[in-house]
């Protein structure tokens, strides 16, 4: 017997999505995938979702995510999905021990942020390195940090970030920015932007203080090292979506995110997307979490539509 709802993810968009469906009383199967909970798990403190006046901490606020759609009968299984199939209903879901049926799918598997591979930015992860500036900007107030990336991602996330900190330098493996020319003039007017060309990071530091006391760097061009102090390191290098299980078979845009239509409608009829995997500008909890509410909505009455 298919599933009512199969839902992809377990972040925000995937747990709200998971409560709305669970209250309609359709049972949803919840897939948790290689990182329960999505990006939330490596944040430390959560002071923008709205309910919490004190903030809270992220893998808190979606564990307590998860038992509130658990409260409601949806079924969480740590089970990673490597395949679907979306050529005919019900919609087959493969996943390392087991194989599924599905009437309807909800797509949350969000995005991930691209790294640049070092130990000790792993480490410091949620302690002083950053991959969102909109979430922790306001950690730094006073503070100095380093933004890396060239691009208009790494600009809009540096000028943001001089709300807050009293310098900050932006660090660039090239001698010119990739940026659009009318941000790359707002960063380039901006008297607390600096930059470093020509430059890369080998080292975060400080692994054995467990906080971010200064970066280790090194010119691409002369070899030169060097150590430039900073309480913050805020990595703007892109998102990669995480739907390589769905192309060729949705609708995804030049950049690998799920195009959606009218609402959370994806090209499949039946399959829904909510959160990071369709959403390449926002990226914060509460937009995942109302994208999840949009799709559970959605996925309910398409199957309402089909039983009249």
């Amino acid at each position: 017997m298919p599933h009512d709802i199969m839902i992809l993810g377990s972040g925000c968009a995937g747990s709200t999505a998971a409560v709305y469906s669970a209250r309609a009383n359709l049972s949803p199967v919840v897939f948790e995938g290689l990182e329960p909970g999505g990006q939330l798990t490596t944040t430390t403190e959560v002071e923008n979702f709205p309910g919490f006046p004190e903030g809270i901490m992220g893998p808190e606020l979606v564990e307590r995510m998860k038992q509130q759609a658990q409260r409601f009968g949806a079924d969480y299984r740590s089970e990673r999905v490597v395949s679907v199939d979306l050529s005919k209903r019900p919609f087959t879901v493969v996943t390392d021990d087991n194989r599924y049926e599905a009437r309807t799918l909800i797509v949350a598997t969000g995005a991930t942020a691209r790294l640049l591979g070092l130990e000790s930015e792993r480490a410091l992860m949620g302690r002083g390195v950053s991959t969102c500036a909109t979430c922790d900007g306001a950690f730094y107030r006073g503070r100095e940090i380093a933004v890396v990336g060239g691009g208009d991602t790494a600009l809009e996330e540096a000028i943001f970030l001089t709300r807050f900190a009293t310098k900050v330098t932006i660090i660039h493996r090239r001698d010119q920015l990739r940026g659009s020319k009318i941000m790359i003039d707002h960063a380039r007017n901006n008297p607390r932007i600096a930059f470093a060309w020509d430059t890369v990071i080998t080292e975060i530091l400080d692994m054995d203080k467990n906080e971010v006391t200064g970066i280790r760097t090194r010119n691409v061009k002369t070899g030169e090292d060097a150590i430039v102090p900073v309480d913050g390191v805020f990595i703007a290098i892109g998102h990669s979506p995480n739907t390589a299980p769905f192309a060729g078979q949705l609708e995804l845009d030049p950049n690998g995110y799920i195009v959606v239509h009218e609402g959370s409608r994806t090209s499949v009829p039946g399959v829904f997307a909510a959160g990071d995997v369709h959403d390449p500008v926002y990226r914060q909890a509460i937009t995942a979490a109302g994208a999840g509410c949009r799709a559970a909505i959605d996925a309910e009455r398409f199957l309402e539509s089909e039983e009249i």
